[in-house]
C-alpha cells in the first residue's frame, strides 16, 4: 500500500535537489553558453555546479543544526548524492537529446524550454528513486534527523511518520543522534 506521507517527504526532498541543480545548471548553461563553450564543457560545468549547490543547500541547515562542517559536509554527501546524479544525468540526457537545444542561445525560446522540460523530467525521474531511499533510511532521511522533528525544512512532517516498517525503523534508529553517537537537542544544538 502507498504510503503518502513518505511519497510527499520525496516529493520535497527532490524539489529541495531540484533546487540546487537548477542553481547550477542554469548558472553552467548561462557561463558555457555565454563564453562559446562546446557542449562537453558546458554540460561539466552545470553538473559541477549542480552538485556544488545542492550540497551546499544541505550543509547549510545542517550547520545550523550544530554540526561541525567535516560532519555536516558527510552528511550532505550522504543524503544528496545519489538523488544530485539521477537528476544531473537525466536533464543533461534531454538536454543533449532535444535537437539543437545546446546550441540555441541564451536569447532562443528552445534553449530555455529544453531546459524548463529536462529538470521537469529529471523531476519525475528522481522522486521515486528519493522514495525508495528514504524508506531505506538513506537519502534524505539522513539530512532529516538533524531537524530534531521541526516541520521547518520544506514543509516536512515530523521526521518519526516516513511510513514502512523499515523507513520508520531505519529513522527511528538514528533520529535524535548526530554522527557521532550524542544527541540531538530540539533546539538543534548537540552534545556527546
Amino acid at each position: 500500500m502507498e504510503n503518502p506521507n513518505l511519497t510527499r517527504l520525496a516529493v520535497a526532498a527532490t524539489l529541495h535537489c531540484l533546487t540546487g541543480c537548477a542553481i547550477g545548471e542554469v548558472l553552467g548553461m548561462l557561463v558555457g553558453t555565454a563564453l562559446g563553450w562546446h557542449n562537453l564543457a558546458t554540460v561539466l560545468l552545470s553538473v559541477a555546479l549542480a552538485f556544488l549547490f545542492g550540497y551546499a543547500l544541505t550543509i547549510r541547515p545542517v550547520l545550523r543544526s550544530g554540526l561541525p562542517l567535516r560532519s555536516a559536509v558527510g552528511v550532505a554527501l550522504a543524503a544528496d548524492t545519489v538523488s544530485i546524479l539521477v537528476m544531473e544525468v537525466t536533464d543533461n540526457a534531454v538536454m543533449l537529446g532535444v535537437p539543437g537545444a545546446m546550441d540555441a542561445g541564451l536569447t532562443n525560446w528552445l534553449f530555455w524550454v529544453s531546459l524548463l522540460l529536462a529538470l521537469a523530467v529529471a523531476f519525475v525521474v528522481t522522486v521515486p528513486v528519493n522514495r525508495a531511499l528514504i524508506a531505506r533510511g538513506r537519502g534524505h532521511a539522513v539530512v532529516h534527523r538533524y531537524h530534531g522533528g521541526h516541520a521547518d525544512h520544506g514543509g516536512h512532517a515530523d521526521h518519526g511518520d516516513h511510513g514502512g516498517q523499515e523507513s520508520r525503523a531505519g529513522l527511528d534508529n538514528h533520529a535524535g543522534q548526530d554522527s557521532h553517537g550524542g544527541h540531538v537537542h530540539h533546539d538543534g544544538g548537540s552534545r556527546a
